[in-house]
């Protein structure tokens, strides 16, 4: 039996070392995100990349006398590569085409590539790329510098758009300026505030954990009222029921089922079979490893439908206990999330199979994704609360919910690439909080690199703001809700 306090109503912490464990805790995963994130922690592809304009037509023959220059400015902080669009005019042609970068004021050369003319193909694009990433040239003028020893007749061309026209541009053909600019990309990365002081954010952070817990320790000390206190007491004094109520609604799910929890692997891998079928065969799609793509999304919603569907009965469905025995009644949809949970990670098993079926390289990222499904749990806890909460007072939620469970499905890229949606429509992906989970969860996977560490504050931020609304909506509503059972 768990310890008693003086007055035998509520079991003993030992606070110092839950503090402490907690504390252990957030220095093992900082350090291992720090570890698991690797370059994407402190680069992010840069914003000011320059994209390749419509090819029309070429320059000129790049012939022995001919020079090509292209005047441009980047605001990249660190410069990787140059790419640029050819022409070959449909036949093999000879000589050697060189393509420089330099630094407008001194002349320095920064990027060098030869090619030989020979194996360029009409619209092909040749790219050169720095050993190292160029770091000293943002927004600063440069010149890219494209020429041949060829012939006329046997030379090809770069490509050039003549309505093209951006400031800080020009392009001239052996010095003489002409309308246009050069079919041209310039890519690389930019550092992140946030990664360049990762362990100063993290040392900030840990700090305000410390004073929390002194507060915490302090008020409890006092025998002051505090929620985090009262949770954990919860928690422990009420651990062996949350364990049954689980159990008993992992069971119920399963109930007189021949398979039984074979289902929780079986129904992912049968859904996606079909929409597999329908989305790569009946609508074409060029989605990498799509099966992948499509399970990863088809688990993902899986569980957000089941947890909040099941979740929405949780006061209902628990009424001759809640009016017969007492115990917080956050502990009901609590314990829903938890089965469903549980549910997930059998359902991640079927998930793991497809992806290594379709060649996914794992890489250290894939662990983080974790991070995001423990985020999507707390956002359907959050969610779940508030629909359990509407549904004792307004009994049509259920059907609402119905309704707005398909919407969302729909409005969640899981079987369709974001690409296809116009830009006025866009709109939906940026209000629809799975949408984040689903992209970074892939990107972890798929990708095999870390999204940007804002993208795990915006998660966080998410899920905890959706946990805030529903406990705090199911707060002020659950003293009436003997009333409506």
């Amino acid at each position: 039996m768990a310890p008693k306090t003086k007055n035998g109503d509520f079991p003993v912490l030992n606070l110092k070392k839950i503090f402490f464990l907690a504390l252990s805790a957030y220095v093992l995963l900082i350090v291992s995100f720090y570890f698991l994130a690797g370059d994407q922690l402190h680069f992010r592809r840069s914003r000011g990349e320059l994209t390749m304009p419509t090819a029309e037509s070429g320059a000129v023959e790049l012939t022995k006398d001919v020079l090509v220059e292209q005047t441009f400015q980047a605001k990249i902080q660190r410069l990787e590569s140059i790419a640029v669009a050819w022409s070959a005019y449909y036949r093999s042609n000879t000589g050697t085409v060189a393509m420089e970068l330099l630094r407008q004021s001194d002349g320095a050369v920064l990027m060098h590539a030869d090619f030989d003319a020979a194996t360029i193909a009409e619209g092909q694009v040749l790219s050169m790329a720095a050993e190292e990433p160029i770091e000293s040239v943002y927004a600063e003028p440069l010149v890219l510098r494209v020429s041949a020893d060829s012939v006329s007749g046997s030379a090809v061309a770069p490509f050039i758009n003549t309505q093209e026209a951006r400031e800080g541009f020009s392009l001239s053909v052996n010095g003489a300026v002409v309308p246009g600019m050069l079919c041209f990309s310039a890519s690389g990365t930019d550092y992140i505030w946030t990664g360049l002081h990762y362990w100063s954010f993290s040392a900030a952070l840990g700090i305000a954990l410390v004073l929390l817990f002194l507060i915490v320790w302090l008020r409890h000390r006092k025998g002051k009222h505090s929620y985090l206190i009262n949770a954990l007491i919860a928690m422990r004094k009420y651990r062996f029921l949350i364990r049954q109520l689980v159990a008993r609604d992992f069971k119920i799910k399963y109930k007189r089922s021949v398979l039984g929890v074979f289902w929780s692997f079986l129904n992912p891998l049968m859904t996606m079979m079909v929409q597999y079928y329908v989305f790569s065969t009946i609508f074409k799609n060029d989605i990498p490893h799509f099966a992948a793509y499509l399970i990863i999304g088809t688990v993902m919603f899986n569980f957000f439908s089941e947890a909040c569907g099941m979740t929405l009965t949780s006061i209902l469905g628990n009424a001759s206990l809640i009016t017969k025995v007492y115990m917080p009644k956050y502990i009901y949809p609590l314990t829903r999330t938890l089965s469903s949970a549980v549910n997930l990670s059998i359902s991640l098993l079927p998930a793991l199979i497809v992806c290594l079926a379709t060649g996914v390289q794992f890489q250290k990222s894939a662990i983080l994704a974790l991070y995001f499904f423990a985020a999507l749990i707390v956002f359907s806890l959050g969610l779940g609360m508030l629909l359990s909460t509407s549904m004792v007072f307004f009994r049509d939620t259920q059907f609402l919910w119905n309704v707005l469970n398909m919407m969302w499905m729909y409005a969640t890229p899981i079987f369709y690439p974001e690409t296809i949606l116009p830009d006025n429509l866009k709109f939906v992906l940026q209000i629809n909080p799975l949408y984040y989970f689903l992209k970074s969860i892939r990107m972890c996977i798929l990708d095999g690199v870390s999204p940007e560490p804002v993208v795990y504050f915006q998660c966080i931020m998410i899920a905890l703001g959706m946990l805030l609304i529903g406990a705090f909506v199911f707060y002020r509503e659950q003293n009436k809700f003997v009333l409506y059972l």
